[in-house]
């Protein structure tokens, strides 16, 4: 028996075509709030036999999730309803906005009032691919790259991670021409050839120092730009006050600075934009790469590529 929520079990005989089309009934009660036999026909091209027995199985795992109105032909949720599957708020919202379905879900059939704001910068699909294949078979990689400061250049790197920083796409990757890891903003790459030659172990990743060293952050309400903290606290699902964070030194500052969290020590900036605020602002204190951070009251970091793509 395989679980997925609750104490709701799916028999270890019903197959993944099947099942996808039980995640299909669920997702469309939780979401449209009713699901129809001729729907599900449509949908996995079923008889109509086929998909009655595809509502009887749900209707025996789950007995009190739907009602059947024979009025109008639909099977509505109900009050007690409780998911089959794990719908994950998060990536539901992500697969809805932007209309791409896993296969377990009901994106495409309906249309729902969920949208998202337009992508500013797409990168090159190929220049992705190239970068993912030398990752995956730990290859260097020629580059052409367009820096703000010196413009166009060649570079070999070894990349480790493609990462989206909120507001772009940027590789995480060893720059042979420095001897140093930093961040490459995927737009700004032209060229990509996979070279034949191996990676040095001290390429790898697992010395990327400031990829590896983990770092906790605590978000606070800022404590003069917020006149109801409590609003903040909802909307950040704060226990007690506090946002508790757990990410890379690499990241922290694409994190702060994304979200417009005031990192100076004494909470100075009094715009309405920052409406969190680091308690725990002394961590960032000895870190120079996370100078991007919004108020943050340390030297400059001016190595090129480390945050070239915010010049």
């Amino acid at each position: 028996m395989e679980k997925y929520q609750g104490n709701a079990v799916i028999p270890e005989d019903v197959n993944y075509a099947q099942k996808q089309r039980l995640a299909y009934i669920d997702f469309k009660l939780l979401f449209a709030g009713y699901v129809t036999r001729s729907e599900i026909v449509k949908r996995f091209e079923l008889g109509l036999a086929a998909a009655s027995r595809d509502l009887s199985l749900y209707k025996e795992l789950t007995p009190n999730n739907m009602a059947y109105d024979n009025a109008v032909k639909k099977y509505f949720i109900t009050n007690s309803f409780k998911p089959l599957f794990e719908h994950d708020a998060r990536k539901s919202l992500m697969k809805i906005a932007h209309q791409i379905s896993d296969g377990f879900d009901a994106v495409g059939d309906v249309e729902f009032p969920v949208t998202a704001p337009t992508q500013l910068n797409v990168p090159d699909i190929f220049v992705v691919a190239r970068l993912s294949q030398a990752v995956i078979n730990k290859r260097p990689v020629k580059v052409t790259y367009t820096s703000l400061s010196s413009g166009t250049s060649e570079r070999e790197l070894v990349p480790h991670t493609i990462v989206d920083n909120g507001l772009r796409w940027h590789v995480r990757a060893y720059d042979r021409k420095s001897q140093s890891f930093r961040d490459f903003v995927l737009t700004r790459i032209g060229e990509v050839t996979v070279l034949p030659t191996e990676v040095d172990e001290v390429e790898s990743q697992s010395y990327d120092t400031h990829w590896q060293a983990p770092l906790s952050l605590e978000l606070v309400p800022h404590p003069h730009n917020v006149q109801h903290p409590k609003a903040i606290e909802m909307d950040y699902g704060m226990e007690d006050g506090v946002l508790n964070i757990s990410t890379r030194v690499a990241l922290a500052g694409y994190l702060l600075r994304r979200w417009n969290v005031d990192c100076s020590q004494t909470a100075r900036l009094r715009s309405p934009e920052y409406q969190l605020y680091l308690q725990n602002n002394k961590a960032l204190a000895e870190l120079n790469e996370l100078s991007i951070a919004p108020g943050l009251e340390s030297p400059v970091y001016s190595t090129e590529c480390q945050t070239d793509h915010l010049k």
